[in-house]
């Protein structure tokens, strides 16, 4: 394989096409921006195809699932929508989040006979929903809410809003935090039609079909607020301790319940399954502080840290009642920290420290000589001592997590089936849902027993290997154990760069050239060890590899080809690869030194380098016969597409897009990238064509059919799969209507007279779908696919759980097609789903997802640690830069160097 695309003749009979031409007639209109296509008047909006047929192959099997049977009753009964606007007493629109169903609950109580006595859902924010019709279509009301917290200050500068140096300061101030006058305004909006819901079930999918549902949603986030729990999406959580783990630096994992209903085949469904989420460690401010830093005691805590972690968080004192959101620090200490109180009519200063002994007489101990946490606005303050300040329970932790705490997560977060069953039927029984009024009112019944649902279980492909060998993995794995792959590669002018000073490299070397020749692949004995200079590792990451570097020119008789890289700190990884991929083109393989290096270790280390170098580990067997089912007869290009967003809380932080594709037709195991940056938290990929000129389109596609071209002994593709990871349901039609346009428009800018035929499959991993074997503790085998009962009643879904789950409950992957131009039958894509989970050439497992789209994530993952995306500047974006939302500039990421930008740099 030659990295910038070799034109030898592909394998098979049919000849070749015209050409594609690079210069076309130029289109009617520009499309080059993704915004432009939204609306295209000449053509009918794609919407997703409906279900040909069922699948057939594979051994049957029964399974249950997490889907809870419903039974709505009151299906002739209709939902009244009203929006509703909260406003305090002097017309100050409400904007807090909390207040609004604190408010509409003390409506409901105090006019319950003047709403007609009508049970209502509220969603929190401006909608509200009731089974009939109110007495009027506009309502005005007035209530008081007593204990509602309120950071706004009555004094300037006070150090507490509780309380005062007199009794007559004391009572003035005590008012606004103890209660609020509010007016409520609801007014009719819409009415939607219970028997929607049935519309639904039977495949009839529309706008209030999916608001009755919204409506049922609502209702369960209604239950659970009033039940006390912290809201996030459809997911709940109690303030038990139970619920809690520790996972490090003041972070807990709170597990709580998700709870949805779903219109499926089968009927209405409750989807309950288990949810986490991340919340701060509840109890005195300085314990969070010390265990998110790190740190001994509070006088290590860096408060610059401090200030960002504490933003927005909530607080309660011993001294009061109600809770208040930190809004930043005092510059000053307890102790030095003035503010203007009010004594015998004279203002005076006065210490925060001072007040709070000596009038408050509150004893202060540590917090003296720490900053004060402000309650007020920024310019009229309101200080509490550190130490008095409690975080109160159930605060979304939503900064980014560190590796240490993401694994013990994961790993805390695990349950074997079996457990997950009982924990989801306590759930069930814990959430009462038979009690809620407004589901009794709308005859919703529930079911308390797993769904019973019909599975099949896919035979694992036949693998081809190294000297005509096959084999057939085994419970969805298998091993290189005496093995040969089947085109190993050569690595010869390559050298070892050590980055550790613990790693014993020559034994490394020479463990690593034995397994490679057991696996068919030659390393060449001649090499050389480099290690880093001493000196070197005070130095900044990007200074250490420019230091290597430098020490590489003066001891190398030439630039190599391959590097092996042992790295013991990760933060040298992106200015590594950035050096290596970008500037230089040399493929490299990073090793994260380890005390002890095993023969299964060096095998994987073995099947990255050998991929990366253009080899090619295993194949299908299928596919070297050039028997796979519409695929191997035609050329046919393999898609696959994600984009991956800044972590929590970076909202300015360029999102990554990243698109693999097939090559050297007809292979299906050979991949290549190309990834872009766009505007942050963009789903769409923006630049899929990016026409510049009437002769020049920029787009990722572009880059891809052309290596097609020149990769598979110069055939276009006639046919094009498109697999999309990453999207929900709401935006299958931007796909469908965006995406897939700018995909056509690619094409058609190198040969306006060339139509290939599309599908596009969306897979997802997000949701909350399970199936279990009915009476084992072992999830469900490799190769098990359910296309009935909890899928769509009309659209083409399926659930696919390819991979073997060795460790907790598996989770499917939920595979939506979307569109099929090339006409599959339901039992040949499900087998090539299914075939494109084991051509993964990194391991010896098949995985839960189709190689392409973990190639995307894996591209999109390496190329964004080039550098930190949040330190790029505008500056940075140069000529010919992305445009984001708003106008403003997105900073390019640094192209991959033409030496690789072919291999499979990613794997």
């Amino acid at each position: 394989m030659v990295f910038d695309g070799d034109e030898g003749e592909a394998p098979g009979s049919l000849p070749p096409p015209p050409p594609l031409q690079a210069n076309v007639v130029p289109l009617k209109a520009e499309l080059g921006k993704f915004t432009e296509h939204t609306n295209i008047p000449s053509k009918p909006k794609r919407v997703p195809m409906s279900r040909p047929g069922l699948g057939t192959k594979g051994q049957p099997v029964q399974l249950l699932t997490n889907h809870f049977k419903v039974i709505p009753s009151n299906v002739d009964n209709y939902f009244y929508h009203y929006s509703v606007s909260l406003f305090y007493e002097d017309a100050r629109p409400v904007d807090g989040k909390g207040i609004g169903r604190k408010v509409i609950d003390c409506v409901y109580q105090t006019y319950h006979t003047e709403l007609g006595g009508s049970n209502f859902a509220f969603d929190g924010e401006k909608s509200l929903f009731t089974l009939g019709a109110l007495p009027q279509n506009k309502h005005e009301f007035t209530v008081v809410l007593d204990d509602i917290t309120s950071n706004r200050n009555t004094g300037g500068g006070s150090p507490g809003g509780d309380g005062s140096p007199n009794e007559g300061d004391r009572k003035r101030m005590r008012r606004p935090f103890q209660s609020k006058t509010f007016r409520v305004e609801i007014n009719y909006a819409a009415k939607i039609p219970m028997k929607a819901i049935g519309d639904a079930l039977r495949g009839q999918d529309s706008h209030q079909s999916q608001e009755a549902l919204r409506v049922l949603d609502i209702i369960l986030r209604q239950h659970a607020s009033r039940n006390g729990c912290l809201l996030v999406r459809q997911s709940f959580f109690h303030d038990n301790f139970k619920n809690f783990t520790d996972i490090g630096g003041g972070v807990l994992g709170c597990r709580g319940f998700h709870s949805s209903f779903r219109a499926a085949q089968g009927g209405l469904s409750l989807n309950v399954d288990v949810s986490t989420t991340m919340i701060v460690q509840p109890g005195p401010v300085v314990d969070f502080l010390i265990a998110n830093q790190g740190v001994r005691t509070p006088f290590e805590i860096d408060w610059a840290k401090a200030k960002r972690a504490l933003k927005n968080l909530r607080v309660k004192t011993s001294t009061s009642k109600s809770d208040n959101k930190i809004t930043g620090l005092s510059e000053d200490p307890c102790d030095k920290q003035l503010f203007s109180l009010k004594r015998d009519g004279e203002m005076v200063e006065i210490t925060v420290h001072d007040y709070f002994v000596n009038i408050r007489g509150i004893k202060l101990g540590f917090s003296a000589k720490l900053p004060c946490i402000n309650i007020g606005k920024p310019k009229r303050p309101t200080y509490l001592p550190v130490e008095l300040c409690e975080l109160v329970s159930l605060q979304r932790y939503t900064k980014a997590l560190s590796t240490f705490q993401r694994s013990a997560l994961v790993e805390k977060s695990r349950q074997k089936p079996k457990e997950r069953m009982a924990v989801l039927n306590d759930a069930l029984a814990t959430n009462n849902y038979d009690a809620d009024q407004m589901l009794k009112a709308c005859g919703i019944k529930i079911d308390t027993k797993f769904t019973q649902v019909k599975g099949r279980i896919l035979s694992a492909p036949k693998l081809k290997l190294g000297n005509g060998e096959e084999l057939f993995p085994r419970n969805g794995r298998w091993n290189y154990r005496n093995k040969r792959l089947v085109e190993p590669t050569k690595v010869d002018r390559w050298i070892i760069v050590n980055f550790s000073a613990r790693c014993d490299t020559r034994k490394l070397v020479t463990d690593l050239i034995r397994c490679g020749e057991q696996m068919g692949i030659f390393i060449s004995s001649e090499n050389f060890i480099i290690d880093e200079n001493p000196q070197s590792r005070r130095a900044s990451p990007a200074g250490r590899v420019d230091a290597m570097f430098e020490k590489m020119k003066g001891e190398l008789p030439g630039p190599p080809k391959f590097i092996l890289c042992i790295l013991q700190e990760r933060n040298i990884y992106g200015p590594w690869k950035k050096k290596t991929l970008s500037d230089l083109g040399i493929v490299t393989q990073c090793f994260i030194a380890k005390p002890r290096v095993n023969d299964q270790t060096l095998a994987n280390l073995l099947l990255k380098i050998n991929a990366k170098l253009g080899g090619l580990n295993t194949m299908l067997s299928i596919e070297h016969a050039l028997n796979i089912p519409l695929i191997s007869k035609a050329p046919t290009l393999i898609l696959g597409m994600d984009v991956s967003h800044g972590s929590p809380g970076q909202a300015d932080v360029p999102s990554v897009a990243a698109v693999v594709s097939s090559r050297q037709w007809p292979s299906i195991s050979r991949y290549r990238a190309c990834v872009r940056t766009q505007s942050p938290k963009v789903e769409m990929v923006d630049a899929l064509y990016k026409r510049v000129s009437e002769k020049e389109d920029a787009g990722i596609i572009r880059e891809l059919l052309l290596d097609f071209y020149t990769s598979s002994g110069k055939r276009k593709p006639d046919q094009i799969i498109i697999f999309r990871d990453g999207v929900s349901e709401s935006q299958f039609s931007q796909v469908l209507n965006i995406e897939l346009d700018q995909i056509i428009e690619a094409c058609k800018f190198l040969d306006d007279k060339w139509s290939p035929k599309f599908t596009v499959i969306i897979a997802q991993k997000n949701h909350h779908t399970r199936f279990f074997q009915p009476s084992s503790d072992d999830n469900v085998p490799p190769g098990t696919i359910i296309d009935n009962q909890v899928c769509h009643p009309r659209n083409n879904d399926f659930y696919m759980c390819a991979h073997a789950g060795m460790i907790g409950t598996t989770r499917p992957t939920h595979y939506h097609v979307l569109y099929d131009e090339i006409h599959f039958s339901p039992d040949d894509l499900q087998e090539l789903v299914h075939s494109l989970s084991y051509v993964y050439q990194r391991s010896s497992t098949a995985i839960s997802i189709v190689a392409p789209v973990a190639y995307a994530h894996l591209a999109a993952t390496q190329v964004t640690t080039f550098m930190k995306l949040e330190d790029m500047s505008e500056s940075s974006s140069g000529k010919g830069g992305v445009t984001g939302v708003g106008g403003a500039p997105v900073p390019e990421l640094p192209k991959l160097h033409e030496k690789v930008c072919s291999s499979m740099f990613f794997c």
